[in-house]
């Protein structure tokens, strides 16, 4: 990962003009759009009018409720906290306008997607960026500065875990309306923030998936959710190693990593809070260990540079490095480690485990997106589960193993009252 001396400025002297997509999610993105990082908010765009105008007033700056206008306004890059299964058509629009792009969450929600995305960025030549941040954690840069010391040896098995239970209370507020996204997303879809960081540490690629979907009602009768709560997903990754990748929303909150190599193991210390006891485990097998190696240690790491900084982000750390590293991408010109090809890959993998969830199980080959002829295979396959995509092919899926389910009476009830109570226009 590259650094930078100075963070104020790039080598024109100038901040990087941002206007940030979302004033929900993307407040966060906002706020770290500062001279900080050599960025400046310039603009936002929503189309809850209320929330947009309140955070126009907080940032000072121009406001957009259309797109396309927003495009318009004088900037450099774009950063989108948009609907997870909506940013590949906002992205590939602002690459043609000629502004570098971050992208929250999910590159692609569609494979057909996916492929027009490496080619924009690659006839746009501008900068893109996944604004995955779980791997910006102090613990999982510990990890892979680790990693790089060959100190464990090649990665064999690897877990990662995302699993973010949340009151039916919770999950309604931030699921306004009964198409959100969030009502209709697969439990595989969501997997970017167990699989990033272990590919981000040990530099692998998937080239295979095979999943399971965990349907249960229960856990969704309070809300108006009709995706499955959770999934267990099995990468083989470019080297023969196999990564187990485990989510979503299952009762037992969980984030947690673990590497094992050809040389020995490390893993995050499961405990209590966000990320578990926040400390490293390193250890070895005997006959494996070097003179002088500790057979086991376990401590609590720290950022290589700027940990105050990170320190008062959120999501561990990472909202502040997401919107560092893509500001040095943008100065030097070089595709930053989550590039497009990495991106729309993860993203991917969410779609071709939920097929392969759908048929219990079979593995289901990642194409090569670098790879023109591998992934024009790809450019016309539509399949989503999200409602506003039903009319881009026939026969669309469902979100649960269990089919079309529908909310139960109780859930409607509780989610029209919480709606309400927070001026959500379409109740």
């Amino acid at each position: 990962m590259r650094r930078s001396k100075s963070l104020k400025m790039g080598t024109s002297g100038k901040f990087i003009r941002v206007g940030v997509v979302g004033v929900g999610r993307g407040c966060s993105f906002a706020s770290g759009a500062n001279e900080i990082v050599g960025m400046k908010l310039v603009a936002l765009c929503d189309t809850w009018e209320a929330r947009l105008r309140e955070a126009g007033k907080r940032y000072n700056v121009t406001v957009y409720t259309d797109y396309d206008k927003f495009l318009e306004h004088e900037m450099d890059a774009v950063i989108l906290a948009n609907y997870f299964h909506q940013h590949a058509p906002f992205a590939i629009k602002a690459l043609e306008a000629g502004f570098h792009v971050m992208s929250e969450t999910s590159s692609n929600a569609t494979l057909a997607e996916g492929v027009a995305l490496c080619r924009a960025v690659e006839k746009s030549g501008k900068i893109y960026m996944l604004a995955e941040n779980y791997p910006y954690t102090a613990f999982h840069l510990e990890m892979r500065r680790l990693y790089r010391t060959g100190e464990i040896g090649e990665v064999t098995y690897a877990e990662g875990e995302y699993n973010h239970p949340m009151s039916p209370e919770g999950r309604l507020s931030i699921s306004q309306g009964m198409n959100h996204w969030r009502n209709w997303l697969p439990s595989t879809y969501y997997c970017t923030h167990a699989l990033a960081p272990l590919m981000m540490i040990t530099d692998r690629m998937p080239i295979s998936v095979n999943a399971l979907s965990i349907a249960n009602r229960e856990i969704d009768a309070q809300t108006v959710r009709v995706g499955d709560p959770g999934s267990c997903i099995l990468c083989r990754m470019d080297n023969g190693a196999v990564f187990r990748i485990f989510g979503l929303l299952l009762p037992g909150h969980s984030c947690w990593t673990r590497i094992h190599g050809t040389r020995g193991a490390m893993e995050i210390l499961r405990g209590s809070g966000y990320f578990g006891s926040q400390q490293i485990r390193v250890w070895h097998e005997d006959w494996l260990r070097t003179p002088g190696q500790p057979a086991d240690r376990t401590y609590v790491p720290d950022w290589p540079e700027h940990g105050d900084l990170a320190r008062r982000a959120g999501h561990g750390g990472g909202d502040f490095w997401t919107n560092f590293e893509f500001a040095n991408a943008i100065r030097s010109g070089s595709p930053p480690y989550l590039d497009v090809y990495r991106g729309v890959t993860m993203s991917s993998v969410g779609i071709l485990a939920w097929k392969s969830a759908l048929e219990n199980g079979r593995p289901f080959e990642v194409p090569d997106f670098k790879n023109e002829e591998k992934r024009k295979a790809y450019e016309n396959d539509h399949w989503s589960p999200f409602p506003d995509h039903a009319h881009l092919a026939p026969h669309q899926p469902p979100p649960s193993i269990l089919g079309f389910v529908k909310p139960t009476r109780e859930g409607i009830r509780l989610a029209r009252k919480i709606w309400k109570s927070q001026g959500f226009p379409g109740v």
